[in-house]
């Protein structure tokens, strides 16, 4: 069933990444967290992401432009660590608060808690048209770094900082695209190896869902570019905001 569900979640997450505007790994890491351990939850999602990427980077590679990728890339490469580091802290930490609703002990652990926090605001965040439009002066690169390298490392969301900062680059659209891409791929590669290194789990990972979801992924961007050009975005966009903040209660609550 898990297979099923997160195959499904991949191929659905990864067309609707064409007009939602967020991320595949936005979508896709809360529907996994319901069967794994919000860690491991990540590390999967994270696989699934990099192939993804992989399999735009042999497309658009050529395209890159390599001096904003150092200035960017170097200072995500070093903060990717912290924000790995930070995950695996608070995966071992003790709850935050335990309840009771019904018969049920109900408990709400540090890294859930935060990573709901964190879904809920970059939710916000990518629907803002305030943030969409703020575009920050190719000289603040290495701080989009930071911040991209920081929280990718945690949950998973670089996107939205790696955009804003790059956008104001002087890229042309390939090199936007390309860039972002090779970007991304170096933060994957990053936090997989440290989450590796680090987690005693990484052997649960179930292998056969990563490879399914991975080519649901593909087969979802491929429909997805075909089938859903009718959609309109705002409607995507507010359906699955609903979706991702119900979740994001349901992690802070302790419930999920």
């Amino acid at each position: 069933m898990d297979i099923v569900v997160v195959s499904i979640s991949a191929l659905i997450a990864a067309g609707l990444t064409l007009f939602s505007g967020f991320g595949l790994g936005t979508l896709l890491m809360p529907v996994v967290a319901l069967f794994f351990s919000l860690d491991i939850a990540i590390a999967i999602t994270a696989i699934v992401h990099l192939a993804n990427n992989f399999f735009k980077g042999m497309l658009f590679a050529r395209h890159t432009h390599w001096p904003v990728f150092a200035r960017f890339g170097l200072p995500a490469l070093l903060f990717v660590f912290v924000g790995a580091l930070l995950l695996h802290y608070l995966s071992s930490a003790p709850a935050l608060f335990e309840y009771s609703l019904g018969d049920t002990q109900v408990q709400i652990s540090a890294v859930k808690a935060l990573v709901g926090v964190l879904i809920i605001g970059f939710v916000l965040l990518e629907l803002s048209p305030r943030f969409a439009a703020i575009e920050m002066p190719s000289r603040y690169l290495p701080i989009g770094g930071v911040l991209s390298g920081f929280f990718g490392g945690l949950s998973g969301h670089q996107g939205a900082f790696r955009s804003m900062f790059l956008l104001k680059s002087g890229l042309t659209k390939e090199q936007f695209i390309a860039t972002g891409v090779m970007l991304a791929i170096l933060v994957d590669v990053a936090r997989l190896t440290l989450y590796g290194w680090n987690q005693a789990e990484w052997q649960l990972i179930d292998w056969q869902l990563v490879t399914c979801a991975t080519l649901a992924a593909f087969a979802g961007a491929f429909v997805g570019a075909r089938l859903l050009t009718k959609v309109t975005i705002a409607a995507v966009q507010k359906a699955v905001s609903i979706m991702l903040i119900v979740i994001a209660c349901g992690f802070i609550s302790g419930l999920l």
